[in-house]
């Protein structure tokens, strides 16, 4: 088993994060950019075109007029109805970095390229940072250490890893400015999950890279086969994974606590993200009869046994992931009397439950995601009403319910909460709220693209 990381712990990379190594700029780029000029000089040039000028073929993506300022403000996904011509021959490809360009041609920033994708260009850098940092302007090698440097501190500064949890996120996709890359760190394990054409052209850079991240000694590649589709590659025509790619189960520990995590589970393996929600559910658990459903290998269930549940019930209708809830009740000497988990369909036991009028102090509804698109968003707040009309039955009259959507459409919609409402009509409850949250800290979530978050967690009262 993989030794837990101390909070002390030292990264080794490649070279001293936040280093500028502006020697790395050529010499010809250098001198233009330090050069005086006159001031329309300075009102008509930028430093991508000082840049660009030395890099022969780069294609410019033209926006369209009245689309610049949102892509000025952050957001990092050039949809293609955004674009209104592409200046360079031959064409780009799909990774080729490329010049975003506003209707006057002049560069905003710089990106990759996807002649397939509806996300026409996923930019990286915009032209004030340019100037601030031309040593990565252009260059994604470049971009991607010192990203992965900045990723990194982050963590540290964060308290990761430490030495009662060595299972955190590293890099979070948009969040950690690298759109379309994630990479958990599982104790000495590192597990990166690509769904970008351009993550896939620079595996090799990203696997050297994270390897070089201190305790981390195996590397476990995920590609995300549809979404890889939809940006035009098909992975069953891709070679076979790389001899480094980590199979099999890894021991890690997450506030005290030790979970085995699957390489073949679900997404990376591990759910992270509700680090800080588990972490609070074993705050409530003392003398609480717990019930966690759709629990996967038991997060939820082993923090409110080790928060002093009297009693606790895992449900899940996966065999595997039960496997795993129920070796981590061994490697945490966890009494078996306490707790135990079952293989059950959840709304099936809920019905029974019901039947049989049994009730239970605190309920987690943690269900998978059923709301992958927009478009199913209906039909997905129907079932999310019902499951929840169903758990507020099961919870006694005062008892709290801890009810989750990993839905980033129904997060993004607002709608939750008045589904919850819903449910709670249905079932002939009242509940008020008492705790709002979303994916822990090591999850950060940038702004200008709000479309990052999709995790919501509401603690709630059920009368």
């Amino acid at each position: 088993s993989a030794a837990i990381g101390s909070a002390n712990t030292s990264y080794a990379m490649l070279r001293a994060c936040g280093a500028a190594a502006p020697a790395s700029v050529p010499a010809l780029v250098r001198a233009r950019l330090a050069r005086p000029a006159s001031a329309s000089a300075v009102a008509s040039s930028s430093a991508l075109e000082e840049l660009a000028a030395d890099r022969k073929g780069l294609a410019r993506v033209v926006l369209k007029k009245g689309k610049t300022q949102i892509f000025r403000d952050g957001s990092p996904m050039v949809y293609s109805g955004a674009v209104d011509r592409i200046i360079g021959r031959p064409p780009p490809k799909t990774g080729d970095v490329v010049l975003v360009a506003d209707g006057s041609e002049k560069p905003i920033g710089w990106g990759v390229y996807n002649s397939v994708s509806m996300f026409c260009v996923r930019l990286m850098q915009l032209e004030e940072e340019a100037k601030r940092d031309p040593a990565s302007a252009l260059n994604m090698e470049r971009l991607l250490e010192e990203r992965l440097c900045s990723a990194v501190d982050l963590r540290r500064s964060l308290g990761f890893p430490s030495t009662n949890t060595n299972a955190y996120r590293l890099i979070n996709s948009e969040g950690d400015r690298l759109s379309g890359l994630i990479v958990d760190i599982f104790a000495d394990v590192a597990v990166i999950a690509s769904s970008a054409a351009w993550v896939e052209k620079y595996r090799q850079q990203i696997q050297s890279l994270v390897s070089k991240v201190s305790d981390v000694k195996h590397i476990k590649w995920r590609s995300s086969t549809d979404i890889l589709k939809e940006e035009g590659l098909d992975m069953s025509e891709q070679k076979e994974p790389a001899p480094s790619s980590y199979s099999g189960t890894v021991k890690v520990m997450e506030n005290g606590i030790v979970y085995l995590v699957s390489m073949e589970g679900q997404k990376t393996g591990f759910y992270a993200d509700q680090r800080e929600s588990r972490h609070f559910i074993s705050t409530l658990s003392k003398d609480q009869r717990v019930l966690d459903l759709c629990c996967y290998s038991g997060g939820f269930a082993l923090s409110a046994a080790k928060g002093g549940a009297t009693n606790v019930t895992g449900i899940d209708s996966s065999g595997s992931a039960l496997d795993l809830a129920n070796e981590n009740i061994l490697l945490n000497k966890l009494d078996a009397e306490r707790i135990s988990f079952l293989k059950e369909d959840a709304t099936a036991f809920m019905k029974g439950a019901i039947s049989r009028n049994e009730l239970w102090d605190l309920v987690i509804l943690d269900p998978p995601k059923l709301a992958p698109r927009k478009k199913v968003l209906q039909s997905a707040s129907g079932m999310y009403r019902s499951l929840n009309a169903l758990a507020m039955q099961v919870v006694k009259p005062g008892g709290l319910l801890m009810t989750c959507s990993c839905s980033g459409a129904m997060t993004q919609s607002g709608l939750f909460l008045k589904t919850i409402q819903g449910a709670a009509s249905m079932a002939g409850r009242k509940v008020t709220v008492l705790r709002q949250a979303g994916a822990a800290c090591d999850h950060p979530i940038d702004p200008s693209y709000p479309e990052g978050q999709y995790l919501s967690n509401y603690l709630l009262r059920v009368m």
